[in-house]
Parts: C-alpha cells; structure tokens; sequence
C-alpha cells in the first residue's frame, strides 16, 4: 500500500472514450481516485452510483473523482452509461497502475487463491500527493466516507 505523504505515481490510461488522460491533468486539484474490480458487478455498481449521487458536491469542492479498474474502454463507455456515471472511469488492462498503487493482490475466496484488485481509495492533494489511503473499502459507504473526511478537512 501506498503511504500518506508519497508523491502520487502519474500515469496515462484511456477513458471510457479512448482519450488519454494522466493523473498530472489534474495537479491544482484534489482528486479521488478510487480502484475496484470489475464494471457491472454488484459491488463496483453500488460504490460508481454512490459516487455518481455525491458527484455534486464533489465538483462544489472542486474535487474530482476517478475510477481505475482493469476492464477496457469499451467496457467503461457501458458501464457509464447504463448507470449515468459523470465521472472519469480509466481502463488499466495491463494492470501497471494497479501495481504500482500496489492493489493487484492475492486474494482468498472459497479455499481458492487469485489475483485480484482490492478495493482501495486515495485522496491525492493538489500538489500530487498522497493525503489519504482507505484500504479495503465497503462498496456501501466508500463515497460517504470520503466526502465526510473532506468535509472534515
């Protein structure tokens, strides 16, 4: 896991529209960015569409909201637009961002050994560093959490 107080990795990945977009975009701003597993499964539905409920306020504090998961652009343009999502949602098929935000991990389920993403949420500041590092999120509360510690802040 990464740690508070270390520079955010920058990156480059597509949108759900092909473009590419880099964490460095954003620098001036505070950024969530948020990593789950898979588009259209029922946690990763639940946590996207609370973020998309709070997206208002997020952008009234001048934050934005970023998803990564390992599914492609294509699958992103779907997902966003099934569930109205306004946010950007990033495809790392190659898995590089996943690892070196170090949530591509094992884990266990039924016995049985995989790899897969953690679910896992940064606040990176708007110089590009780390503020907050919430590991293993609930899909349920992750965006209420998040807008309670900026609020907070």
């Amino acid at each position: 896991m990464l740690e508070v107080g270390q520079k955010a990795p920058d990156f480059t990945l597509q949108d759900k529209d092909g473009s590419l977009v880099s964490l460095s975009d954003f620098l001036g701003k505070k950024v969530v960015l948020y990593f789950y597993s898979k588009d259209n499964t029922s946690g990763c539905t639940k946590q996207a569409c609370a973020f998309s409920l709070a997206y208002h306020q997020f952008k009234a504090m001048g934050v934005e909201v970023i998803g990564v998961s390992k599914d492609s652009a294509a699958s992103h343009e779907k997902f966003a637009a099934k569930h109205s999502l306004p946010f950007v949602l990033l495809a790392d098929p190659e898995f590089h961002v996943l690892q070196s935000y170090d949530v591509w991990k094992e884990k266990k389920s039924s016995g049985k050994i995989t790899m897969g993403t953690v679910r896992t949420t940064y606040i990176i500041d708007e110089q590009g560093v780390i503020e907050k590092v919430m590991p293993k999120v609930k899909p349920d509360t992750n965006a209420e959490e998040v807008l309670a510690y900026l609020q907070s802040g």
